[in-house]
């Protein structure tokens, strides 16, 4: 297969390296011909010779001298490479070829001297301008005979050489776009590499207690890029290392990126590393400290270098010089931390491309070329030979820290990292904590015993942690975590104590404030029913007089017909009646008299001289009447969703096209009744949704108390979920929970077709589906990170982790409930759940005995007068990993056999706080606890006395639990009647048959007695079973 050459980017390409050279600038102005000659070298990784070929003809052509002349180009190569190039030598039919100079092309023959050809070149350097010097790149020395007879050539004629690597250098610096989404993609599969391996490679090492040597570790990195999951989708032939990855840690460290990663054990203390991955021929380069336990003072310095860093790319913009960012970064160090100048690593940073380095264009204090937009640099900032005032040994004692991006220059804004790679103290710092102390194990002050196998790290970056610790080590963590929430919970009680809950009169509604505003219509006149549209009133006659009532004050209206006669009945509001579900009985004057209902009568029949049936005014006046109460009650509504609405800034709109924008999404909940596509794109303070239609919905970067992302891995949709802390009104509703997904593969299956397991279109349907999640995937988590970036990680997305989840129905459906880093959630399913763990009091398990085979979950808040969650029905298997997770979380949790009436114990709670906590607090839920006795047998008897009444909105959600009384009492007799079958299920073989010896006697004793009383008697009149078992016994 002909190999082809992108003529469009060779084209434009020539013509700037050309406009660079006419220009004359520095050595462009001294050059009358430019020479590129390329040898065979395997050893050589970067040469300017073989980047300028790469850069113009997107490959490397091995033994080719070109030689650039005023007016024509000449090229020498072999046959096959000369083929190659007649692409851009034969110019007709290509526009772009114009003021491109001709191309001659030389065939060159392997086993001669080529003196002709070199001769041909050597006339073409003399005729262009002077013809007295050429631009070489001297660093560039390739071996061979053929690459040494042409440098003999040119030394013989008397050719001055000028070094113009600088020069070419800074003309191949700005990128186009299509160099830029190379450059983006090398530095995105650079991140995934860090993140999906090395950090969890360190994590493991930390975390078993291994020993693994820098240069192994290296190579294992090396290795990983071969393997497409690490990739990010891109092509594993595609993809190497720029440099074998550099990690150091223990003490020696050396900021550079020329040096190799030693042989010494990874030491837990500040671990650098540095790695560049080239993708298509260009590079990318990230660097990142990772710090185990790190004492207060690292911390402190490696935040300091953050800011450095933020500082560095505000100062790098287009127009500025390379020398005063660097100064004015280095300003900075010295007002802020003087001592920490010396400490700064002498440049800080350079551009980058094809080369990895491009020495000319570094950022340190003597370069005076200017930044231009679409240039892309390596930042790395490090601070090295710091002082732990902490450390015992050399290795814990002397401590580097080093960070870097890879970052593409903008014109006004701050420079933009491509490397999205999270940097904070949360994200890089391993935390360890040691378990309970081992059994008398030896105290010694070594610092390797205090990281040895005892030493687990209970909190790691982005990662929860699923191992089963001792039942015993829960308890012991649960008891402190009792008296901890019982202490705050009284505090914070006694501190809300006072502020009682006002509660709302109904308003008043006035439907005339003076007499003129009453209409003077007909039908008042003839004292007919009158219905004021404009004031919402009805005008009604009593006894003679025309009385307004607003229709505020109609609960509802009938008409019948009986006989001749029409009747229309009309019920007020009276105190006493109820207004609804939320509304009370509040009236501003209730004192006052009320008329209940007023019931006119008309006639059907039509007498002479009448233009219409008396009736048709009541029959108008019914329908008027529930058109302008359906009005009024819609507004109502509307203004209630309003109520409390806090009013959200505006949203600022970033102009720039290069906002992350997702297209193609769908909302919930929907805008209108037909769900609608479009598009999410994130602005300056917030993300702004469009639909297809037009309908706009803003979300507030500081209003999202939680952002989820919800993959598609075993889902049907992909998910960005967005919880608020503040309800937002759109669709004539307020809602606090909205989120953006599309959907992935069917969600619907056709099952009446046969399907065959090795059916092509399943198979070829199966294949484009997967690749459709990850294209998915890859977009979304690409849109994440460029949101972080924006908002400096402000917003950060989390991802929950399915490995905890544990199904459940908090609603009326069972789903997948899965914890993330800061909530216990469920997006995919409508409506959503999500909980968020730090408003959390404790949970309680409900119902949790050895013959159920699930139980409930009750969420209770730290704010009690707020409804507790209950989540139903969640598998008995999943109690110990609840458990765990929540222990690990820091979460107070209590279980029990019974269901309480949360309600009531919710009003004890807050009527009495100190009672409440003077009685043990929350520990009658405890079965251990002390006051776990009375306090028991108190919410029994409770139960006893009142079962349990849903609310009107709790009935429907515990329609499926129905047949759980939630009274004690009741729930006994169950157990004892119809669950007699499970019950037997849980004892052993010994008790079956003492309980069936047991039954025999008593119905042998039945018997017994039985004959006895037909003998005495003469008829069948057997006493209850519980009296004999009192006489017997």
């Amino acid at each position: 297969m002909a190999v082809n050459l992108d003529k469009e980017a060779y084209y434009r390409r020539i013509k700037r390296l050309y406009a660079n050279w006419k220009k004359g600038e520095d050595e462009f102005g001294k050059v009358d011909a430019i020479v590129v000659s390329v040898g065979v070298d395997e050893e050589i990784v970067y040469a300017k010779s073989t980047a300028l070929q790469t850069w113009l003809f997107g490959y490397e052509l091995t033994d080719t001298i070109m030689v650039f002349c005023e007016s024509k180009i000449l090229f020498m190569a072999s046959k096959k490479k000369v083929e190659f190039l007649k692409q851009v030598a034969v110019t007709k039919g290509n526009e772009n070829a114009n003021g491109v100079p001709p191309i001659t092309l030389l065939v060159r023959e392997k086993n001669e001297s080529n003196k002709a050809n070199f001769e041909k070149m050597l006339e073409a350097i003399h005729a262009s301008k002077e013809g007295k010097t050429v631009g070489v790149f001297i660093k560039d020395k390739f071996p061979g005979e053929y690459m040494k007879s042409w440098n003999d050539m040119i030394t013989a004629d008397g050719l001055e050489k000028v070094d113009i690597s600088a020069v070419v250098a800074y003309a191949m610096a700005v990128k186009e776009d299509g160099e830029l989404a190379l450059m983006r993609k090398a530095a995105g599969v650079t991140s995934e590499v860090f993140n999906k391996f090395f950090k969890e490679r360190v994590m493991e090492i930390v975390d078993a207690d291994e020993k693994v040597r820098h240069n192994k570790l290296a190579e294992s990195v090396e290795k990983a890029i071969e393997e497409k999951k690490y990739l990010g989708g891109a092509d594993p032939s595609t993809v190497e290392m720029c440099y074998p990855p550099i990690i150091q840690s223990g003490g020696n460290y050396s900021l550079k990126f020329s040096v190799v990663s030693d042989k010494n054990y990874m030491h837990f203390g500040a671990i650098t590393c540095a790695m560049g991955i080239r993708y298509k021929s260009y590079c990318s380069n990230l660097v990142r400290t990772l710090m185990v336990d790190p004492p207060q003072e690292m911390q402190d310095n490696y935040n300091f270098l953050l800011e450095v860093e933020e500082m560095l790319l505000k100062e790098l913009r287009h127009g500025v010089k390379f020398g005063d960012a660097f100064t004015a970064v280095v300003d900075m160090v010295k007002k802020e931390k003087p001592d920490m100048v010396a400490k700064l690593t002498k440049n800080l940073g350079f551009a980058m491309g094809i080369e990895f380095r491009e020495g000319s264009l570094v950022i340190n204090s003597k370069n005076q070329y200017k930044l231009k937009r679409g240039m892309v640099l390596s930042v790395s900032v490090g601070l090295s030979d710091l002082i732990s005032k902490e450390g015992k040994k050399d290795e814990q004692k002397k401590y580097a820290l080093f960070i870097g991006d890879t970052v593409q220059i903008n014109e006004e804004e701050p420079a933009t990292i491509l490397t999205p790679v999270k940097k904070k103290i949360k994200n890089v710092g391993i935390f360890l904590k040691n378990e309970d102390e081992e059994e008398d194990e030896e105290d010694e002050d070594d610092a390797e015993e205090l990281l040895g196998r005892g030493a687990r790290a209970s909190l790691l970056p982005d990662r929860t942690r699923n191992e089963m610790t001792a039942e015993e080590k829960r308890r012991t963590h649960q008891k402190e975590l009792a008296s901890q929430m019982n202490e705050e919970a009284k505090r914070r009680l006694t501190e809300q104590k006072g502020e009682q809950m006002i509660q709302k009169a109904r308003k008043s509604n006035v439907s005339y404030k003076n007499i003129s505003q009453m209409p003077r219509e007909r039908e008042i006149r003839e004292m007919k029913l009158y219905i004021d549209k404009k004031y919402e009133t009805v005008i009604m006659p009593v006894f003679g007089i025309p009385t307004p009532f607003h229709i505020a004050t109609i609960k509802n209206i009938s008409m019948s017909v009986e006989g001749d006669y029409t009747y229309l009945r009309i019920n007020f509001y009276v105190p006493g009646s109820s207004l609804g579900r939320h509304e009370g009985n509040i009236f501003p004057n209730p004192d006052a008299t009320f008329v209940k209902e007023i019931t006119y009568r008309a006639s059907n029949l039509k007498t002479p001289g009448d233009p219409s049936v008396p009736s048709t005014n009541l029959q108008n006046a019914f329908r008027i009447i529930k058109e302008v109460q359906k009005r009024y009650k819609t507004r109502e509504a509307e203004e209630k969703e309003k109520e409390g609405i806090v009013k959200q800034d505006s949203l600022v709109i970033n102009l720039n096209r290069s906002n992350p924008k997702l297209k193609d999404l769908y909302i919930r909940p929907n805008i209108a009744q037909k769900r609608m596509q479009g598009s999410l794109e994130a602005h300056t303070n917030g993300f702004r949704f469009t639909s297809v239609r037009g309908d706009k919905v803003d979300i507030l970067y500081n209003n999202i108390k939680h952002a989820i992302f919800q993959p598609c891995d075993g889902e049907m949709i992909i998910v960005l979920h967005f919880h608020l802390k503040n309800a937002i009104m759109f669709g004539k509703k307020r809602h606090t929970d909205v989120q953006f997904y599309t959907e992935v593969g069917e969600i619907t299956t056709d099952l009446g077709k046969h399907q065959h397991m090795h059916d092509r279109d399943d198979l070829y349907a199966e294949q484009m589906e997967r690749e459709m999640r990850h294209k998915l995937k890859s977009a979304f988590k690409n849109f994440i990170e460029k949101v972080e970036n924006l908002t400096k990680e402000d917003l950060e997305f989390e991802v929950p982790f399915r490995d905890l989840g544990f199904q459940g129905a908090p609603y009326r459906s069972t789903c997948l409930l899965q914890p993330t880093s800061s909530s216990l959630c469920n997006v995919t399913e409508w409506p959503p759940f999500v909980v968020t763990l730090d408003e959390l009091e404790l949970v309680h398990f409900e119902r949790v005995q050895f013959h159920l085979k699930n139980f409930d979950v009750v969420i209770v808040y730290k704010d009690y007068s707020k409804k507790v969650t209950m989540i139903n029905a969640v598998p008995v298997n999943s109690l110990d990993p609840i458990k765990e997770w929540l222990n690990s979380c820091d979460i107070k949790y209590t279980e029990g056999v019974q269901s309480l009436n949360w309600t009531k114990i919710m009003k004890t709670i807050v009527d009495d706080p100190e009672g409440f906590f003077e009685q043990g607090g929350w520990s009658f839920l405890d079965p251990e606890s002390e006051g776990s006795g009375a306090e028991g047998e108190d919410s029994e008897s409770e139960m006893e006395d009142e079962t349990f009444n849903p609310s009107a909105e709790e009935a429907e959600e515990e329609e499926e639990d129905s047949d759980e009384d939630y009274s004690s009492e009741t729930e006994d007799s169950n157990y004892s009647a119809s669950l007699g079958s499970e019950e037997e299920s849980g004892k052993d073989w010994d008790e079956l048959e003492e309980e069936a010896r047991k039954a025999d006697r008593e119905s042998n004793y039945e018997e017994v007695v039985e004959t006895s009383n037909r003998k005495r008697k003469g008829r069948s009149t057997a006493p209850p079973p519980s009296s004999k078992k009192k006489r017997r016994h």
